[in-house]
């Protein structure tokens, strides 16, 4: 079991690590006024996070047949593990963030010449995988700094931190209200809609057009560019204080989801 433990929580890294340096690609493109094509690159992205999910969810699964079998195996510290790892994964997107942003610059460009995403993998050679480390940067303090309000809400990093929140625990909090409560296990486990659903209306109604508004801004007027870079910044930052947050609301999502999941049925 420890092995399946590992397993998923170095999916959950990977996960997280790609959903947050989406952002980067995003810049990327805006830098080098090829949105388009560089948003055709998220798709790589997604593929990969929907991929590492598919392997992901019978493992974390199995962990809750194991602790309905096993009254001594401790099923919320192995999913508040997980709910960590979501935490290591974003943290570590945001300290490749600066490479990673030179790196989709120089795939964009290359994208465009290929014209497709296989043609431009097929052209992955070795030198140029050797000359990748030249686009590697550390993070600064300067960066940091940098990273100040300058007009963007304070109320959309909140929703963005709560989006994640959610997002993070909506699918672990519905295994562990279908654990508590085995008599409706069936029901409440395929009820993580109840959760993800209102992260859903959130993200499509305040943070999605927030994000378009500031990324035109930046492609029409070279001085809107940093702020965009900060914006995404901050949108990491609170975004890794949602992963944390998630931590809290856990278990109340656990109940909640369970009680109306039952009220439901009645």
């Amino acid at each position: 079991m420890m092995t399946s433990l590992l397993i998923v929580c170095l999916l959950t890294v990977l996960i997280h690590a790609a959903e947050t340096l989406s952002y980067a690609v995003r810049f990327a493109g805006v830098r080098m006024g090829k949105l388009a094509v560089a948003l055709s690159l998220t798709g790589v992205i997604v593929l990969v996070a929907r991929t590492a999910n598919l392997a992901q969810a019978p493992l974390t699964g199995k962990m809750v047949d194991q602790a309905l079998k096993d009254p001594g195996f401790d099923l919320e510290t192995v999913l508040r593990l997980i709910i960590a790892a979501s935490t290591l994964g974003t943290l570590i997107a945001i300290t490749l963030f600066p490479s990673f942003v030179r790196l989709f610059s120089r795939a964009v460009v290359h994208l465009e010449a290929a014209g497709s995403i296989p043609k431009l993998v097929s052209s992955v050679t070795v030198d140029r995988l050797r000359s990748a480390r030249t686009h590697f940067r550390k993070p600064t303090w300067s960066m940091l700094r940098s990273l100040r309000l300058y007009g963007i809400p304070k109320r959309f990093l909140l929703l963005n931190m709560a989006v994640t929140a959610i997002y993070t625990i909506g699918v672990l909090s519905t295994l562990y209200a279908s654990y508590m409560d085995p008599d409706h296990l069936v029901a409440i486990s395929q009820s993580s809609g109840l959760i993800n659903g209102m992260a859903t209306i959130l993200l499509t109604l305040f943070i999605d057009p927030q994000v378009a508004i500031h990324t035109d801004r930046a492609l029409t007027d070279p001085k809107e560019k940093p702020k965009l870079g900060r914006m995404f910044g901050l949108m990491m930052f609170s975004r890794l204080c949602g992963t944390m947050l998630a931590q809290a609301i856990f278990w109340p999502a656990a109940w909640w989801v369970g009680a109306l999941a039952r009220w439901l049925l009645v």
